[in-house]
Order: structure tokens, then sequence, then C-alpha cells
């Protein structure tokens, strides 16, 4: 590229150590991120209760619905972007800038209308318990309305991380992870406004983030390579075709696994509300393991686009072994300490008898589904760096309708195994990623998948 950049080159220098760099600000900022929303279960867990907790998490499974279009949309952004770096072509790098973040905010607008007039109507799909639909609506309403600023922060830090800058949305989010606990305790442990005041708390938070990494990116417009000129919105028919061609495929895909989450969760909703809490929880406690794992899967998809772009498939191979090698050791250390510690873990949520007696059976799914995550993230930032749409589609399509709800049901139905035959069919189509990609990545047929963007 020419001229002044902040641009980091990927495609040069060892890939452990640069793997390692890249990915420790993202490490942090997912920690941040989980720590706020976990902060939201513990303060609601703690001040409302079980009816708090149910309606949080699954009126969060209705906001993660929501965010696919815009996460998948943003991701492509990110994979084209990381593409044009590669290339040193700092032309398209401006037009698709541009163009991802007309597009996003559009949807993001348009989700917002959509969001507040059904949000009851989907709560009430996925069986939400009757004492916790009030605090759900209101839960929903409040992230909607501030939707545009939460989906906001994700396409501006899309915009870095394809650029190589992994340091900035961390301190993004770091202002946004303080925010939200300091107004966490105010809105709900000292106002009592119940979980309206954890979205409320979160909107805000997110909110501040989005406009400060906004901030950010118009002082050093130069150096990364947009104007903010208002021309320079105008979607451009190549970087949008681009755009559609892979971040929708790579939205159905996140779009379809979350839709068959929510399909078991309805099921899993029916067996009452310390299952729904407990649910909630295992949801939370997950997190904790793409502290690493997405870390590692977002930075090895910006360092793979940036290869790929460069035609250096052997660094793409590096990335791969070195991310399933550190997330595999991490959570295998996490998921033997679910297995000795499970009502200790769920205590920091939840102190009522049911819920903590529930942990142990709950125990090893949890341990199962952090194992999932070291396997399935380094193979999913493969096909997203390369920009293979039409993996992600087939991922999606097999991971959320083919095997979670075909095992759920025959788990859970059919072997009438009940409540664990549930959980159970989720966890193992969690790894349907790692199977398919995996062969994909063995069978060295991605090396010959062309760009996501013309040269």
């Amino acid at each position: 590229m020419n001229g002044k950049t902040i641009v980091n080159d990927l495609t040069e220098g060892s890939v452990s150590a640069g793997l390692l760099n890249f990915a420790w600000p993202f490490m942090l900022s997912n920690l941040l991120q989980t720590l706020y929303n976990m902060v939201d279960m513990v303060i609601v867990g703690q001040y409302v209760g079980s009816v708090g907790l149910s309606a949080v998490s699954n009126a969060g499974q209705i906001q993660w619905m929501a965010m696919t279009i815009i996460m998948g949309l943003a991701g492509a952004g990110q994979t084209i972007i990381s593409q044009y770096v590669g290339m040193r072509n700092r032309e398209g790098l401006k037009k698709i800038i541009g163009t991802m973040f007309s597009v996003l905010a559009l949807i993001s607008l348009a989700e917002t209308f959509l969001g507040v007039a059904f949000c009851e109507v989907l709560l009430r799909l996925i069986n939400v318990p009757e004492e916790a639909m009030a605090d759900a609506v209101s839960y929903s309403n409040c992230c909607f309305a501030g939707f545009f600023f939460i989906a906001g922060y994700n396409y501006s830090s899309a915009t870095l991380r394809g650029e190589g800058d992994s340091k900035h949305p961390f301190l993004f989010i770091a202002i946004s992870a303080v925010m939200n606990l300091v107004l966490d305790i105010i809105f709900v442990a000292i106002f009592r406004w119940g979980s309206w005041g954890a979205a409320f708390a979160t909107v805000i938070s997110q909110g501040f983030s989005f406009l400060t990494a906004l901030v950010f990116l118009y002082r050093h417009r130069d150096s990364f390579g947009f104007d903010f000129r208002p021309a320079s919105f105008i979607p451009q028919r190549a970087q949008l075709t681009a755009l559609l061609r892979l971040g929708i495929p790579m939205w159905m895909q996140m779009f379809l696994v979350n839709l068959s989450k929510l399909f078991v969760s309805s099921y899993i909703n029916a067996y009452g509300l310390v299952v729904s809490a407990v649910n909630g929880v295992g949801n939370k406690i997950a997190q904790v393991a793409m502290v690493v794992t997405n870390a590692f899967g977002t930075a090895g998809a910006a360092m793979i686009g940036q290869n790929f772009g460069a035609g250096k498939h052997d660094r793409i191979e590096k990335v791969v072994y070195m991310s399933l090698l550190w997330g595999g050791l991490y959570c295998a250390v996490l998921a033997a300490i679910m297995m000795l510690f499970p009502e200790q873990i769920f205590s920091l949520f939840n102190s009522e008898a049911d819920v903590l007696a529930m942990s142990h059976v709950y125990a090893p799914i949890a341990a199962l589904n952090i194992m999932g995550f070291a396997l399935r993230q380094p193979m999913l930032s493969l096909c997203n760096g390369i920009g293979n749409a039409r993996m992600s589609f087939i991922v999606g399509l097999i991971d959320g309708v083919v095997a979670r709800v075909g095992l759920a049901m025959l788990f859970g139905l059919v072997f009438e195994m009940g409540i664990m035959g549930f959980w159970l069919g989720d966890i193992c189509a969690s790894f349907m990623p790692f199977v398919i990609c995996g062969i994909y990545f063995w069978s060295g047929k991605w090396k010959k998948s062309g760009l996501a963007v013309a040269k």
C-alpha cells in the first residue's frame, strides 16, 4: 500500500508470534465482553432471581438471532478488507469500508423496528416461562431500541480487525465493560429496575463504545484508508456484490445454528423455570471458553485472509494448527474445572438450592461444550478467512438444521432421555464444524478456492 498507514501486515514474520501478538488483545476484549455479559446475569440473578436469569438468557438468544446478519456481513467485510490488505489494494479497501458501513447501518435500523414489533411473539415461540415473560419482553425492547449502537461497534471493530489492528477494539470494549459494570450496579442493584435496567446499561455502554470507535476512525481516516466523505458511503456494485455473496452464507450459517438452538431451547424451557435458569447459566459458562477460542478464531481469520490474498498457503496451515493447540490446552483445563467444581461455579450466578443441585447434572454437558469450541473455531476461521461462502452455508445447514434438531429430537424424544437428551443433542451438533471443515482443510482443496474479491 502507498502512503501512511496503520495497517498491520500479517503476511510476514513468525506465524506463532504473529498469531499470539494479534490474538491477545482479542482475548482481553472477549474477556471484558464476557465479564460484562456475566455481570448482567450475576447481578440480575442475585437481585431478581430465577425469573431474571430466565428472562435475560432467553431474551439474549433473540438478540443474538438479530445480530447474526450484522455479524455475518461484518465478518464478510473483515475478510474482504484483509484480502485487500494482502493484495495492497488501497482503493478497493476504501470502497468496501464505505459499502459495509452503509449497508449495515440500514440493516440495523430496520431490525430495531422489527425487533420491537415482534419480540414478544418470538419469546412465546421458544416457550419462555410465563413468570419470566414480562421481564424478557422489557429486556428485548430496550436492547432493540438501541440496536443501532450495539451493532455499530461490531462493524467498526471489523474494519480495524481486517486491517490487522486488534489493540484499539480492545480499548473500546474496555471502556464499554467498565461502564456496563457501573451502570448495572446503579440500575439493577440500587434503582431496582430489574432486567430492563440490565438491558439499558448494555445499550448505553455499547453505544458509547461505538461512538468512541467512530471518533477514532474519523481522526485516523487518512492512515487507515477511508476519508468519511458522504460520497464514499455510496455502496459500490463490485464491493456490495462481494459483501453479499460472502456475507449472506456466513449469516445463514450463524442464523441456522442459532435458530436450531432456539428450537431446542423451546423444549428445554418447557421443563420449567429451574431448568431454564440452569440452561442460561450454562450459556454464560460457555462464553468463558470463547474468550480464548474466539480470539484465536478472529485473529486467525484476519491472518488467513491477508495470507490468502498474498498467496501464502503454508502460513495459513500454521495458523490453523497453532489455534488448535493453544485453544485445546485452554479448554481442557477449563473443562476439568467445570467437572470438579460445578456447584461453586453455578453459585456465582444463583444460590437457589434447585439450581445448584442441577449443576452436577449439567457439568458433563458443559465440559463437552467447552471442548467443542477448541475444535471448531480454528476450522471456521479457515473457511471465513479464505471467503468460502458455500462451505459456511453447508456448515450452518448440517450443524443447525440436520444435526442439532435431529439429534435433540432423537435423544430427547425417541430415546426418551428428557432434558439430558436435548442438551446432549445440542452439544453433539456443535462438533460438526470441526468434522466438515476439518475434512476440507486436510484435503487441501481450500488452496484452489478463489479470492472473495477480484484482483
